[in-house]
C-alpha cells in the first residue's frame, strides 16, 4: 500500500492516523483484562480474518479525517502487490537487522570464518551502505579484550612507579620488569599444551602470574643491593643473593603451583573458568621459573656495568669529589704596607 500524501492532505487525513487504523485492524491491540479463577488474561481486539486478509477489506477500512469525519482508505492510498518487513528496527537513526547464530560445542567464539561480520556484507550489492558490528556477548568480549590491554599497560606503569619509589632508583625496576615479557610466551605455550583458549579468565590468570614472577625478581635484587652496601662487588653480590634467595623462591613457587591443582582437577559447573585460570598459572610459572632465575641476575649485572659507562668524559655513576680546604691549608697573604 502506498499513501498518496497530497490527496491525503487535501482530505484532512493524517498519515499516522491511517497507520494506526491499519495496525489496529491487522495486528490488534489490548483493550481490557479478564479475571477468572484468580488468573488474569489479556483481551486483544482485531478484525476477523475475512475482514483483514483481502485487498477489498483493507480498501473499505475507514480512517479519521479532520474535514470529512471519516473516509475510506482507498481514497487516499493505492494498493499494489509487494513485500515489506513486518517491523523496522533502528539503531543510531539507521535501519538495523540482527542476525543470531550459535556455536558448535567445540568451537571458539574468537575463531571461525564468520568472526568478521563485514565479510558477508562485502559480497552483497549494497556493500557500501552496510556496516557490520557485533552485539550482545560478542560485543562484550571485544570490550573485555580492549579493557584488558588497558589494564595490562597501566599495571606495568604502576609497578614501575612503585618499584622506583621502593628502591629509590629508576634502573632497578627495569631489571625486575624484564622478567615479565619472558613469562608471556610460556603462558601462551601452556594454553596450547593444555588445550585451553585465550579468554578473560585466562587473561586474569596472566595478571596473577606477572605478580608472582615479579616477586621472585624483587627478592633477588633487594638482597643483592644489601650485599653491595656491605662492600661486596657486583658479581659476588649477585651470586650470593641468588644462592640465599633460591630456597624461598622455590618454596613460594611450588606452594603457589600446588594451589592451582584443585582448580585444574575440578569438574562440574564452573570448571571451565577454573581450568582457564589454573592452567595458565600452573604451566606458565612452571616453565618460566628457571629462565627468570637466570635472566634477573644477568640483567642486574649488565645494567650495573652500563651505569658505569663514561659519558662525555665523565663517569655516570661517580660524581667528582670536592675537597674542602682546611684552615691550616689556607696560605696567608703577604704584602708590603
Amino acid at each position: 500500500m502506498q499513501v498518496d500524501r497530497p490527496k491525503a492532505a487535501d482530505l484532512g487525513v493524517q498519515i499516522g492516523d491511517a497507520a494506526e487504523a491499519l495496525r489496529l485492524l491487522v495486528g490488534g491491540d489490548q483493550v481490557t483484562n479478564y479475571n477468572e479463577g484468580g488468573e488474569q488474561y489479556e483481551v486483544h481486539l482485531r478484525a476477523r480474518a475475512e475482514n483483514r486478509g483481502t485487498e477489498a477489506a483493507l480498501a473499505a477500512l475507514t480512517v479519521p479525517s479532520s474535514r470529512l469525519g471519516s473516509v475510506a482508505l482507498d481514497n487516499v492510498a493505492d494498493f499494489t502487490p509487494g513485500s515489506a518487513p513486518s517491523d523496522i528496527n533502528r539503531l543510531a537513526r539507521q535501519r538495523q537487522v540482527t542476525v543470531f547464530c550459535g556455536l558448535l560445542p567445540t568451537a571458539s567464539q574468537a575463531a571461525g570464518p564468520g568472526r568478521d561480520p563485514r565479510r558477508s556484507s562485502t559480497r552483497s550489492r549494497a556493500a557500501t551502505t552496510i556496516v557490520g558490528r557485533f552485539s550482545g556477548r560478542s560485543r562484550e568480549l571485544g570490550r573485555a579484550a580492549q579493557n584488558f590491554l588497558l589494564a595490562f599497560v597501566l599495571s606495568l606503569v604502576f609497578m614501575y612507579l612503585i618499584l622506583a619509589a621502593q628502591f629509590e632508583s629508576w634502573l632497578h625496576p627495569i631489571t625486575i620488569l624484564l622478567s615479565l615479557p619472558l613469562t608471556l610466551p610460556f603462558a601462551l605455550l601452556s594454553i596450547l599444551i593444555f588445550g585451553q583458549s585465550l579468554n578473560i579468565f585466562s587473561a586474569l590468570g596472566l595478571l596473577v602470574l606477572f605478580g608472582v614472577v615479579k616477586k621472585n625478581s624483587i627478592l633477588q635484587i633487594d638482597h643483592a643491593n644489601q650485599l653491595k652496601e656491605r662492600g661486596l662487588s657486583t658479581h659476588d653480590a649477585v651470586v650470593q643473593a641468588s644462592r640465599d634467595r633460591l630456597r624461598p623462591i622455590l618454596m613460594t613457587t611450588f606452594a603457589f603451583v600446588a594451589g592451582m591443582i584443585p582448580l585444574i582437577v575440578s569438574r562440574g559447573i564452573g570448571a571451565g573458568t577454573n581450568h582457564a585460570i589454573g592452567f595458565v598459572i600452573f604451566g606458565g610459572q612452571s616453565l618460566a621459573l628457571l629462565l627468570t632465575l637466570l635472566v634477573t641476575p644477568v640483567a642486574y649485572s649488565l645494567f650495573d656495568d652500563a651505569s658505569k659507562i663514561k659519558l662525555f668524559g665523565r663517569s655516570k655513576a661517580a660524581r667528582p669529589e670536592v675537597r674542602a680546604l682546611q684552615p691550616a691549608e689556607v696560605q696567608p697573604r703577604t704584602g708590603t704596607a
